[in-house]
């Protein structure tokens, strides 16, 4: 999605409703900073406030999301690029989330495991080998809860049975048993337990 043009076709619809920015924004309940924000194409307006901006434009979703009015006969195709276009967003944002979890995961564990080899192998007062090695077993679980919670709001997991794609609660998440990203839980769906792998969108 181009957001410059984006932000030009709401400026414009916005000045259409003779609206300033403070006015929209005032509406909406957000800062006229993040109207400017959007019009300059600097950012996209949150989807958790996309259908009453487009109320107050007189726009639909699909015409925000494409920066235009669009004619009725190329409506439908016009909806389905754009449900595309927000679906490749989202795989590209969750894609990006697991690599932050291996990220901050991977130098945390081997910190973690660099000190309780020190502790353990090397000379020092008991004082500070107890010290250490609580840290190191500290640091390892914070980030170890910091990961599994990345990894429960990036994607979806689905059920081997029924194929149902869905996000499990971060308790069901952690308390899994699991292979890598594939965890051993039960479905929402069909209420049967198997291994359920990783995926990154709602629907291929």
């Amino acid at each position: 999605m181009d957001q410059v043009k984006i932000g030009k076709f709401i400026a414009s619809c916005r000045k259409e409703r003779g609206m300033t920015q403070a006015a929209l924004a005032e509406k909406l309940g957000i800062s006229d900073r993040a109207v400017s924000k959007w019009e300059t194409g600097k950012a996209m307006p949150d989807s958790g406030i996309m259908l009453e901006l487009c109320e107050f434009l007189k726009i639909s979703v699909n015409e925000l999301l494409s920066g235009e009015r669009i004619m009725a006969q190329i409506y439908d195709k016009r909806a389905e690029e754009n449900l595309l276009a927000m679906k490749r967003e989202i795989e590209v944002k969750n894609r990006q989330m697991l690599r932050i979890e291996y990220l901050v995961t991977l130098p945390a564990v081997l910190g973690g495991i660099v000190l309780v080899f020190v502790a353990c192998f090397v000379s020092m007062p008991a004082w500070l080998r107890g010290v250490l090695l609580a840290f190191a077993l500290v640091m390892i679980f914070a980030v170890a809860f910091i990961a599994v919670g990345i990894e429960q709001k990036a994607g979806y997991y689905e059920c081997r049975n029924c194929g149902n794609r869905y996000v499990p609660t971060y308790r069901q998440t952690n308390l899994a048993p699991h292979a890598g990203r594939t965890r051993y839980m039960k479905c929402p769906k069909c209420g049967k337990r198997s291994w359920q792998r990783k995926v990154l969108t709602k629907e291929d």
